[in-house]
């Protein structure tokens, strides 16, 4: 309804028809303004945007396996269209370099930036060895050349794109782990095993072929989208598939290549180790700042000016790489690349990045090829040496703020509730309203900082994404497990405990206890109080209480006490759920604030507790 009633001209992203028109229009259109390809690029983006969000907000069964994978095209597609504009912007904006000439070298320079991309290109028109390094002052970028290439008609470009369009589908797609299986026989059942054997249980699970539907011819595009699916919509832990139903698809297809299923195992985040050390595991670091396309470029015959007539010659090839290090001296060493990038300031590296290449022949980040890594913190800049031209981006370790320090949620009024999360090196506060929420605030050393993504209201999905974006990841993962050294909860007891978290959030506060890790896999403990003030909640309102999914109970022992027992408080006594636990304390107002809640309300906070996995992850 939103799209229909905005009436802008957009196409639907999930109309196969209008987004192929869109795509064929554009890929028609001959302009190739720099300007006008941001700002379309702009519209592209949110394109992309929109099926990323219908891929990770719809549940699993109300999408059919045909749609993602279109999306997944769709998203593909637009992409490379995307990127392909780029190229030809650049191309027409290198054939006028004598239009950008810089005063003092001679040689063309520009800098062209949006929200979206930061484009720098320098030409080398002079062709002189003491202008061979160059630092673009708008961007802060700069470069060193070989004099090899100081001496040849050559452009560099460095197209920072503050998007990832270049890592596997799926890292941008990661949904929250499906931990949920309403059936709650089959849950116990499973959360039983789980306790025995959690790790035969996940090789299991992972061990699942990933094949295509009967009849699919499999373009890469197409595997990619697969792959994706299997990856996006697996529970952790949960094998789905019997043994007889993968010998029946077995049989039915052509088995994949070995080549085929070491690339999906590794993409799907198998058990199988990564032998070669200078591939960067994308379970544990990720790109976070974009991604910096660093080329050197053959220089297009220039516009040249007879009377009123601007003449250029037009080539068939349009933008071509020059190629370095050259091919015939393959064998002996070139002089190195020195790069320097600035680090855009909407993002927080909390360690030094690691700083990685892709590699388009295996489809993954490497990184070899780069060398003499100079990480400034406080001009926030990194220097290092390259081999070749390649396309570079600064990782970081995604669970370097885990496990979480502490958390709390309280409500502060009529649907209305803040989440603090006290991570390793930050402190998130999240305003939760109705339907949707709010990041307050992300303190680092006593400081706000990333103000420009804090005081939005958006839902669950996009406080994710944008998390993430800026660097703060407080999203565990399907594998997160394998990093960080927790205690891992029962489904039944962590899912459970969220749902009825959720459901009273509106007048009863929640907090962590050091006791949960004592507790053992098969239940949780966290802190509770009644809450109908908008203040913080004192240390003496607070109760222990111990939750396994089926039973709840009041404890004795509280957070200063000397050893953990599972001994009931004194006059209380067993409930199936939280809900019937706290009504035996709690006043009249607090459980007809839970009974007026709206559901919408419970579940952001559940989409939250969920996203977040707090009981797990403290």
């Amino acid at each position: 309804w939103e799209h229909y009633l905005s009436c802008d001209g957009n196409p639907d992203p999930t109309v196969l028809q209008e987004i192929n028109t869109f795509m064929s229009l554009w890929r028609d259109d001959q302009n190739e303004d720099i300007q006008l390809v941001m700002k379309k690029g702009e519209q592209v983006l949110n394109l992309i945007e929109k099926l990323q969000f219908l891929l990770l907000d719809t549940p699993p069964n109300e999408i059919t396996e045909k749609e993602t994978v279109q999306y997944q095209e769709s998203i593909l597609e637009l992409r490379n269209l995307l990127h392909q504009k780029y190229n030809g912007a650049t191309d027409h904006l290198l054939k006028s370099g004598n239009m950008h000439e810089d005063a003092d070298s001679g040689n063309m320079q520009a800098v062209i930036k949006d929200k979206n991309v930061t484009l720098c290109i320098w030409a080398n028109l002079k062709k002189k060895v003491r202008f061979k390094n160059h630092v673009f002052y708008d961007a802060k970028h700069g470069f060193d050349l070989s004099k090899s290439l100081a001496v040849n008609s050559v452009a560099v470009r460095i197209l920072h794109t503050h998007y990832d369009h270049v890592s596997p589908l799926w890292l941008q797609c990661q949904s929250v782990p499906k931990l949920e299986v309403l059936d709650s026989q089959e849950l116990t059942q499973h959360s039983k095993d789980n306790a025995e054997e959690p790790e035969e249980e996940e090789k299991k699970a992972r061990e699942e072929p990933n094949m295509p539907a009967e009849g699919e011819t499999c373009s890469d595009r197409r595997k990619s989208a697969v792959s994706f699916k299997e990856n996006s919509h697996s529970p952790a832990g949960i094998n789905e598939t019997t043994e007889e139903e993968i010998r029946r698809k077995s049989e039915a297809l052509d088995i994949p290549s070995q080549e085929e299923t070491n690339e999906k195992e590794e993409v799907n985040g198998k058990e199988e180790m990564i032998t070669d050390e200078n591939i960067v595991d994308l379970q544990q670091f990720v790109p976070v700042g974009g991604v910096y396309h660093i080329d050197v470029l053959r220089l297009p015959p220039q516009v040249k000016q007879i009377n009123d007539w601007s003449m250029v010659e037009l080539l068939d090839v349009g933008l071509e790489a020059y190629p370095y290090p050259p091919e015939e001296a393959e064998d002996a060493a070139q002089p190195l690349i020195k790069i320097t990038l600035r680090l855009p300031d909407s993002v927080m590296y909390f360690e030094d990045p690691v700083i990685a290449r892709w590699d388009p022949a295996g489809q993954q980040w490497r990184t070899d090829g780069i060398s003499n890594i100079t990480y400034e913190t406080q001009e926030r800049s990194v220097s290092f040496a390259m081999s070749a031209f390649y396309t570079v981006a600064l990782l970081q370790d995604a669970h370097l703020n885990m496990p979480y320090q502490a958390w709390e949620l309280r409500p502060t009024g009529v649907d209305e509730a803040i989440l603090v999360v006290a991570a390793v090196f930050a402190t998130i506060q999240i305003h939760i309203k109705g339907n949707q929420c709010m990041l307050s605030s992300v303190v680092v050393e006593k400081k706000n900082v990333l103000s420009h993504i804090t005081g939005k209201w958006i839902s669950p999905v996009d406080l994710r994404a944008v998390l993430k974006k800026a660097g703060v990841n407080i999203f565990p993962g399907e594998y997160s497990h394998k990093y960080v050294s927790v205690s891992q909860k029962a489904p039944l007891a962590e899912v459970r405990a969220y749902q009825q978290m959720a459901l009273v959030a509106s007048a009863f506060a929640f907090a962590w206890s050091r006791w949960n890790l004592e507790a053992g896999q098969e239940q949780v403990v966290f802190k509770v109080s009644e809450h109908l003030k908008a203040d913080s909640v004192s240390d003496k309102d607070w109760s222990l209480y111990l939750f396994n999914g089926q039973k709840a109970q009041k404890l004795k022992i509280t957070e200063s006490s000397e050893a953990f027992s599972e001994e009931l408080e004194e006059d209380s006594e067993f409930h199936s759920t939280l809900l019937h636990m706290l009504k035996d304390f709690a006043s009249q107002e607090a459980i007809d604030k839970v009974e007026t809640a709206n559901f919408l309300f419970i579940d952001v906070v559940y989409q939250l507790l969920l996203a977040t996995r707090v009981l797990t992850y403290s």
